[in-house]
């Protein structure tokens, strides 16, 4: 077993180091109320025998509360009072300087902590660790000078979670629709060099990398870009092809009709198209962007973005280009073809692709090969987005989706990002981002109500409100922006054309953009409640009105506030097991409850329930209607990719089924055999989670390629103890 140090290191735990810390407090106690020698040794056996039954590494902090509730226990109060006040007296020395510990450890590549926080960062490169290094400043001042007590209090012991504190020092937003096509049929400005509209599809393709590096690095989530966007240029290069093979022909004397100019410009044009999709493909997923990462995207792919016709066929000739490519892979550095993390895609299902024989059958066929093997496309619905949003658009990457654009419906709040794409009447969506997210955590509501009903409302109610506190704060820090922070963002048609100066304060109202209420764990919340899962009659009963009481609170604070709250499924990745782990510390083990080192995200089924994947995506649809700020619903599968008619038959199921949702399957290699099966997570005698190659043998992490869904994007690093728990512990749907 190891323990984790307030510094994020990983340590052998040492049993030595409890029992002389009782010691020290048993000497310093009046004689006549000291403990045995034995009474002691029984303490810290207690305590020890707690930390095993976690099954996993333990933290300074929670070793403390045990050791203090033992104490109290065994009625020895003069000695867990001389061992309480050591203990605040130490943290108030720490409080002096509360980030160099964790500084040195991430300079020195042992915080465990920083190396599992995120599946697609690496903490050992420099510009990861600049990154790292900067978040545990910010994180430290957004603790003492930027959050009320109160707010920090409850997202320390895991009430709430208050996201990307590492990012709250700045004025920055979570993630955004990028509007590219302004960008690239308007101009643009990328550090201060005036970038003018494209002159071709590989240019463009160019220029939409650069753009979206330059993004990146000015937000902390994800973007969307959508293919639609690129597609007007491929005419542009289809004529500039005819008039240069026009022109050659010309010159060398072949006299030719104009079928075989448009034959050789179209075998030109394909061979641009393909370039340019790789370039959009390579440059993301090599791209470090200043936050020590390649940048979170997602590409969109909908046909009817676009007018019918020649445009939208070209749009259909990117879309099958970026699925070829994306089920080819990228390699390794062994030179083996493997599942890369970005960007993320988005396929939408509609009318005209989802019927054996319709006009784009081919590409929906396409995408399901392309799933089966590399777990990409995500797939959007669009009979069931019309029912619900009234409207068809994208979302960001981690799911997070814009509510539906209401200023064509009034006609009253025009433009005010200035864009200069900007039609009347005509719904907007790209330009458009999300403030950031408070997480609500439903297992501590549960927990602490007892079982109790009314209770259990009572303090659903103080936390949303608490929530609402945490994300007014978050808006208000956004208010007074000036557009210079950001220039790519707010004056130069990423989100806006502001002239410098202005301050974007009209774009955090009347739904221009959206602010998060997140939720997690309420599988585990039913249960705790009614001793059930929420899959049963009266579980999804209870369970329904958990979320309708989270969309009722934010429609009452945007009716008050017009300011565009909604109900979000976090997809928490790190912050699991950081819930799971506070849980354990406040309420101990609990059956079905707290036992694992994770809690289940959003309103998803338990991963260990055995379930069919249509019933489960059936099931869930009902809660992902009342998770309208974003949610994504997947099925586990095995190798389907020798049974493509399972995938598409999936597929169909979720045209008429649900929203948003995935496929989730395992594409794996081994560096150092060549195995290209599943890798394999065992525990090791120390009981951590390792990942293991089940031919050779080899737990080095560095030699083997591993990309698992975790919260919406795919991970391709490695995760904390908690999430690999939660990998390890999935059960097929299919």
């Amino acid at each position: 077993m190891n323990v984790i140090k307030r510094s994020g290191e990983e340590v052998i735990f040492d049993s030595s180091k409890i029992e002389n810390a009782v010691k020290k407090a048993n000497i310093a106690t009046e004689e006549t109320k000291r403990v045995s020698e034995e009474k002691i040794k029984e303490i810290t056996d207690k305590v020890v025998e707690k930390c095993n039954t976690l099954n996993r590494a333990v933290a300074v902090e929670e070793i403390q509360d045990m050791v203090e509730n033992e104490l109290m226990r065994a009625q020895v109060f003069q000695v867990a009072h001389n061992y309480i006040t050591y203990r605040y007296e130490r943290a108030l020395v720490r409080k002096a300087n509360t980030t160099d510990k964790q500084i040195l450890s991430l300079i020195g590549r042992n915080n465990e902590e920083a190396k599992q926080e995120n599946s697609n960062k690496n903490p050992t490169v420099n510009s990861t660790q600049r990154d790292y290094m900067a978040g545990e400043v910010s994180k430290d001042i957004t603790r003492r000078f930027l959050l009320p007590q109160e707010i920090y209090d409850a997202h320390d012991k895991g009430i709430i979670h208050f996201h990307d504190s590492d990012y709250f020092a700045q004025p920055m937003y979570n993630c955004c629709l990028v509007n590219l096509e302004d960008m690239l049929q308007n101009g643009t400005v990328i550090s201060e060099t005036k970038i003018e509209k494209p002159h071709s599809f590989a240019t463009a393709c160019n220029i939409a990398t650069q753009i979206i590096a330059q993004v990146a690095s000015n937000q902390y989530g994800g973007q969307t870009v959508t293919l639609s966007h690129l597609a007007p240029f491929v005419d542009i290069s289809r004529q500039k092809h005819r008039k240069q093979v026009a022109a050659e022909l010309a010159d060398a004397g072949i006299d030719v009709d104009n079928e075989k100019i448009n034959r050789i410009a179209e075998s030109r044009l394909k061979a641009e198209i393909k370039a340019g999709i790789q370039t959009i493909q390579y440059q993301i997923i090599t791209l470090m962007t200043t936050n020590g990462q390649a940048p979170f995207v997602t590409v969109y792919m909908y046909l009817d973005e676009v007018e019918e016709g020649q445009t939208r066929d070209d749009l259909a000739l990117c879309v099958e280009e970026m699925l070829r490519q994306r089920m080819q892979g990228v390699k390794n550095e062994k030179g083996v073809w493997v599942t890369p993390a970005f960007p993320k895609l988005i396929y939408v299902l509609d009318e005209d692709n989802i019927e054996e024989g319709s006009k784009s059958y081919y590409l929906t066929k396409l995408s399901a090969e392309c799933t089966a093997k590399r777990m990409v496309p995500d797939y959007i619905s669009a009979k069931l987005m019309r029912e619900l949003k009234g409207d068809v658009y994208g979302c960001m990457g981690c799911r997070s989706f814009l509510t539906p654009d209401r200023f064509t419906d009034t006609g009253t709040f025009g433009n005010p990002e200035h864009a200069l794409n900007y039609v009347p009447g005509k719904h907007k969506y790209y330009g458009r981002f999300n403030q950031g997210v408070v997480t609500i955590n439903l297992v501590d509501v549960a927990c602490s109500s007892e079982g109790d009903m009314d209770k259990f409302w009572s303090i659903m109610n103080e936390r949303l409100d608490l929530c609402h506190r945490a994300l007014r704060i978050r808006h208000e820090h956004l208010l007074g922006t000036p557009s210079d922070v950001a220039p790519i963002l707010w004056q130069n048609g990423a989100i806006a054309r502001i002239d410098k100066g202005e301050v974007i304060d009209p774009l955090l109202y009347n739904g221009y953009s959206t602010i998060s209420l997140g939720y997690a764990g309420l599988a585990e919340c039913v249960y705790r409640m009614l001793g059930e899962s929420h899959t049963t009659e009266e579980g999804k009963k209870f369970g329904l009105a958990v979320m309708q009481a989270m969309n009722d609170a934010c429609a009452k604070w945007k009716k008050e506030e017009n300011i565009d709250y909604s109900v979000y499924g976090t997809p928490i990745e790190s912050t699991t097991y950081k819930f799971a782990k506070c849980l354990q510390e406040r309420f101990g083990v609990i059956p079905h409850v707290t036992d694992k080192n994770y809690i289940t995200n959003s309103y998803h089924v338990h991963v260990t329930e055995e379930i069919d994947a249509f019933d489960k995506l059936t099931k869930e649809a009902q809660f992902q209607q009342l998770s309208p700020g974003g949610a994504i619903s997947y099925v586990e599968v095995p190798n389907m990719q020798y049974n493509i008619p399972a995938v598409l038959s999936l597929m169909k199921h979720i045209y008429n089924t649900i929203m948003y949702a995935e496929l989730n399957t395992k594409s794996d290699y081994c560096q150092e055999c060549g195995y290209d099966g599943e890798i394999e997570i065992k525990e090791d005698e120390n009981h951590k989670l390792i990942w293991r190659c089940p031919n050779c043998g080899n737990t080095d992490q560095t030699k083997m390629n591993v990309a698992r869904r975790t919260c919406g994007y795919i991970g391709t690093q490695y995760w904390n103890q908690g999430r690999t728990q939660e990998i390890k512990e999935r059960v097929l749907h299919l």
